[in-house]
């Protein structure tokens, strides 16, 4: 395929002429597709509906889950996600629905009270800092730019984040307290951290002595392609470091059952959890215990969840095949767009010639193709090379996708073209 920077400006504009009919055309059929979020589609979210029939309300060890009581949840969901997070039982509390509803609870109580180890509340603090891979996760983003925390862009490679700069900033700067991370086919790039990435982190010094590790693990059993990758136990690795406390680790079932109405849990050092358990005694009485108890009477164990994690990569992979073919035939060698082929998750992250993104999603838009907003993987919602944009395929159908990613390609190739017509 030839590319276009060695495309003369007369067959640019020639070329564009072709891709403004396909545009057009699509335009004028007044489709409405949605990319927006990592949305599980209705036949994924049909897979767990039988685990709402549920007549025997009583846990093993007889409580009664339609009571109050059960703070950090109940004892058999406690051990599924030990086994899921790899953790002790007592290292664990499984809450609500959301995770990261978790991890806002967990930051803004460090705000008010601080973690084990400060001198004094984050939030009475001059400035608090944030180390932030992107592109990363909005929402996490969002949490810091609500709390006044400040937000440093850590780049991601191909093993994960920059660890040298990782090192360099928290070993230098007492008020870098974090780091947040979503260790595993990470959001949006789809990238798993190295071992060597896990083991730095665990063991690095900090100059802030309550430095804390925010490590999302929403993807821990979300493969496409057969057994996917590994991630390395940060939990184990803080202990054998020597800094156990430092890691606050995160999961939930919202993309395994029910995105609204599954089960989230968090595992941490028993000293962490117990500090926790003490705080959330005064906040709540007990979570949703009827709803952690469908779950384990469901699933049961690890195996299962990982079979029926299995049922949902055979409605996904076709659809991540698909997009990654079209993203292939339509941009590939082109040297306008670059991409990875993620092993798992929910998304495909794609960078377009810089100064292009704003203008590609705007343009997509415009023919019904909704995204995520250009930026919005990175801190405050500005992209510095304005190219990063995060596809999500899961949610339309096989042929809404194909469509789209279809519209989508156009909308890069125009924008891109006239870029280097600016240019030359």
């Amino acid at each position: 395929m030839v590319k276009f920077c060695e495309m003369d400006s007369k067959a640019l504009r020639k070329y564009r002429e072709e891709l403004l009919k396909r545009y057009e055309d699509f335009k004028g059929q007044k489709l409405k597709y949605d990319m927006s979020r990592g949305k599980p589609c209705p036949e994924q979210l049909d897979l767990s509906i039988d685990m709402l029939d549920i007549t025997d309300y009583k846990g093993l060890d007889g409580t009664d889950c339609r009571n109050y009581g059960g703070l950090d949840g109940i004892p058999e969901a406690k051990q599924l996600f030990a086994e899921l997070l790899g953790a002790e039982k007592d290292e664990v509390i499984v809450g609500g629905n959301s995770s990261i509803n978790m991890i806002y609870d967990t930051i803004a109580r460090a705000m008010s009270f601080g973690v084990a180890g400060s001198e004094a509340p984050w939030g009475r603090l001059p400035k608090i800092k944030f180390l932030c891979p992107s592109p990363g996760y909005d929402r996490h983003f969002a949490i810091c730019e609500l709390f006044g925390i400040e937000m440093i862009v850590v780049d991601m490679k191909s093993a994960g984040p920059d660890i040298d700069a990782i090192e360099r900033l928290a070993g230098e700067d007492e008020a870098v307290k974090g780091i947040l991370c979503v260790p595993k086919y990470s959001n949006p790039d789809g990238i798993t951290y190295s071992e060597e990435i896990v083991d730095r982190l665990a063991g690095m010094k900090t100059k802030a002595k309550d430095f804390r590790i925010f490590w999302d693990n929403a993807y821990a059993v979300h493969h496409l392609f057969g057994k996917g990758d590994s991630l390395k136990n940060i939990l184990k690795a803080c202990k054998e470091a020597g800094n156990e406390d430092r890691v606050f680790v995160y999961t939930s079932t919202s993309k395994i059952s029910f995105p609204g109405a599954g089960i989230a849990a968090m595992a941490a050092s028993k000293s962490n959890i117990s500090r926790i358990k003490e705080q959330l005694s005064i906040q709540m009485i007990g979570p949703d215990k009827m709803n952690q108890l469908r779950h384990v009477r469901y699933f049961k164990n690890l195996k299962n969840i990982e079979e029926h994690m299995k049922k949902h990569a055979d409605i996904m992979q076709p659809k991540f095949l698909a997009a990654l073919d079209i993203l292939s035939a339509e941009l590939g060698g082109r040297e306008i767009a670059w991409w990875n082929k993620p092993n798992g998750g929910y998304f495909i992250s794609i960078n377009t010639l810089d100064g292009c993104a704003k203008k590609v999603v705007a343009m997509a838009a415009a023919a019904g193709v909704v995204m995520t907003p250009a930026g919005a993987t990175f801190p405050y919602g500005k992209d510095p090379r304005d190219r990063n944009i995060r596809i999500a395929p899961t949610f339309p159908s096989l042929d809404e996708l194909k469509e789209a990613i279809e519209i989508f390609c156009i909308c890069v190739q125009i924008e891109s073209i006239n870029k280097l017509l600016l240019e030359k």
